[in-house]
């Protein structure tokens, strides 16, 4: 069996700041926080970590009460910011997810900073959600490596694969949070630097496999059809 875990912002979308807008749009309602800081990363990060790093920063006592709070009230807002930001399916994305799933011993998932339910507003409203039945989500853990551990359990479960199951795994993602949790879990990864990392910063991380957009990912339906 192989499976293949995609990132989702930079990789399988641009959602042109909507999550961003989503966020600033929370601390405000929540907080009054009318100038979100730009100096908490976002890219390759989960939204857990990118939401308790700004209340810590901007003073506000970061706890599981605070971080369900603001959940909440950036899921409702969510919606919105993406039918305002217009972003887009970037390209090759559903081509490659077509021919994927044409072989049967292929398995797709999602392994995403997202919290689950903010995943699949931005996937629904791309019209992806329904490809990917499991994945590793940003509601628990704040680091890439955990979620990428929770995607495969999630995997096994959903495939019913054996604990002793050498099944491949293939992490494709836009940033080298991506790569290096691919190595977490013993992956092959795939870079596209059609977010925000620049293509020299993704090999300097050494992924198995570097392509400019996934339109150009015929060598990892080759790797996955050996």
């Amino acid at each position: 069996m192989k499976v293949c875990f995609f990132d989702i912002d930079g990789t399988l979308i641009l959602s042109h700041g909507a999550g961003y807008q989503a966020f600033a749009r929370a601390f405000r309602d929540l907080y009054g926080v009318t100038d979100l800081t730009r100096d908490v990363p976002f890219a390759g990060r989960s939204d857990r970590a990118i939401a308790l790093d700004l209340m810590t920063l901007h003073g506000i006592e970061a706890t599981e009460d605070t971080w369900h709070e603001f959940q909440e009230v950036y899921l409702a807002t969510l919606p919105e910011t993406l039918v305002a930001c217009d972003g887009q399916v970037l390209p090759g994305v559903e081509a490659l997810i077509a021919q994927l799933q044409t072989m049967d011993d292929v398995g797709l998932g999602l392994l995403t900073g997202n919290v689950i339910r903010g995943a699949e507003a931005k996937l629904t409203h791309f019209g992806l959600w329904h490809h990917f039945a499991f994945g590793g989500y940003g509601d628990i853990h704040p680091h890439r490596d955990d979620i990428a551990r929770s995607a495969v359990l999630a995997a096994s479960d959903h495939l019913k694969l054996a604990r002793n199951d050498d099944s491949r795994l293939v992490v494709i993602g836009d940033t080298v949070h991506d790569i290096t949790c691919a190595r977490a879990i013993g992956a092959y990864a795939v870079a596209v630097p059609t977010g925000f990392t620049p293509m020299d910063e993704l090999r300097a991380a050494n992924p198995d496999l570097a392509v400019e957009t996934l339109e150009d990912a015929q060598a990892l339906v080759d790797w996955l059809a050996e």
